[in-house]
């Protein structure tokens, strides 16, 4: 099974040096998130400067912000540096991070995305200069890049799926019940074969959230702040774990949307624990670990240690996950 790590941004730890580390634990890939405060692409970067073998993600960049032209660029330099390391994670983000931030339109948001991704892979591996006139993005007369990097598409929503489906490489579920996670594949699976692509060549990397404590019950704590964070905040994530939880999440999400997170996350429930993340001792989290391992539809496993957590305890969860 292939391990990868979403590094999270502490204050009292360096991003590079925890995604170097990462490589000497053993694992497989190390991801960056990016909204505010760094540009992952500059710091991916230094990250492949300073380490060998290990894959380097994005996780993800949003296909707002960035013209499908420049996320093209920015996939094939870091793939040039880093020798054939780079896999591209987009995502559409949310309304409140595109307009707030960006001052854009957070419009036809799905559309975008396919229309960005179908760009970007033709300008990546396109025999010939690219024009291309969407309903949200064009471009006209671009020569292609001659590099093909992995895409891989965040996606939530059964319309996102379908964009997963058709074009992506790879797909990044996230707040998706593990209970689900095949029922959910099953639609990729079958909207990939409408367009005549083999299901089997979309990799399935989905973000687990993880805590590693001595106390498993501060553990599951910290877990149950990040799944509340998530759902109160994002409707996207709300619906997801509302396919399985639906009064819980509403009740989550309602407390969090009240200024109550402390109500909202005593609502996450330990199902909801079990079903979408890892909490426990170094022991217990191995376990768990290597149960979601071993699920058919999973071909990587992504941990995510929740961004609350302190530095200290973001190094133990990666150093006792890790394969070495």
């Amino acid at each position: 099974m292939h391990l990868g790590v979403v590094v999270p941004r502490v204050d009292d730890h360096s991003t590079i040096d925890l995604a170097v580390e990462a490589e000497d634990h053993g694992y497989d890939s190390v991801w960056l998130n990016e909204l505010w405060g760094a540009s992952s692409v500059v710091e991916l970067t230094d990250i492949a400067t300073r380490t060998d073998d290990i894959e380097i993600g994005s996780a993800i960049l949003n296909v707002f912000s960035r013209s499908p032209a420049v996320l093209a660029m920015t996939a094939t330099t870091l793939d040039r540096v880093s020798d054939g390391r780079a896999v591209l994670g987009l995502g559409t983000s949310t309304a409140r991070s595109i307009e707030n931030m960006h001052s854009m339109e957070f419009e036809r948001p799905v559309r975008r995305a396919h229309e960005t991704i179908d760009i970007i892979k033709q300008l990546m591996t396109g025999d010939e200069r690219v024009t291309y006139d969407g309903e949200a993005v064009s471009v006209r007369g671009v020569p292609p890049l001659d590099r093909d990097v992995p895409v891989y598409h965040a996606a939530l929503g059964p319309a996102n799926r379908r964009v997963v489906a058709r074009l992506a490489d790879g797909w990044l579920p996230h707040m998706i019940p593990f209970s689900e996670l095949e029922s959910a594949f099953d639609y990729i699976a079958e909207t990939a074969h409408d367009a005549d692509r083999d299901p089997d060549d979309i990799t399935v990397a989905p973000y687990v959230p993880a805590v590693v404590h001595e106390d498993s019950e501060r553990a599951s704590e910290e877990l149950r702040q990040h799944i509340a964070y998530y759902v109160g905040s994002g409707e996207g994530y709300r619906r997801a774990v509302a396919e399985t939880y639906p009064d819980r999440a509403e009740r989550i999400a309602d407390a969090w949307q009240a200024g109550d997170r402390g109500e909202a996350t005593e609502l996450v429930a330990d199902e909801m624990t079990a079903d979408l993340g890892i909490a426990g001792t170094p022991e217990q989290a191995r376990e768990k670990r290597d149960e979601i391992a071993d699920r058919d539809v999973i071909d990587r496993l992504l941990l995510t240690v929740p961004q609350q957590v302190d530095g200290e305890l973001a190094r133990k969860t990666i150093r006792t996950l890790g394969p070495s």
